[in-house]
């Protein structure tokens, strides 16, 4: 299976946080996927995993932008934070 670098890494951190072997994970991956190629099953499983992890707080700490999924920008004050219209 050919796989960029990143993915390799991303699958690599994906086993030590879900305790399985590399091979126990691509097997996961191939019994839920859709219909189609292992590689791309792959790529997915990797981004739909680190997305359903995504929190603002990680993409403020990340370095992100301030927009919000919904295209909000989010103000943080310091009791709450404070979404207004892009």
């Amino acid at each position: 299976m050919r796989l960029e670098p990143e993915v390799w890494d991303a699958l690599r951190e994906i086993c030590l946080r879900e305790g399985l072997e590399l091979r126990e994970l691509i097997k996961q991956v191939e019994q839920t996927a859709a219909p189609g190629g292992r590689t791309s099953a792959v790529r997915v499983h990797v981004l739909q995993y680190f997305r359903a992890a995504a929190t603002h707080d990680g993409h403020v700490q990340a370095g992100h932008g301030t927009k919000t999924a919904t295209g909000h920008i989010r103000l943080t004050g310091d009791a709450e934070t404070t979404s207004l219209e892009a």
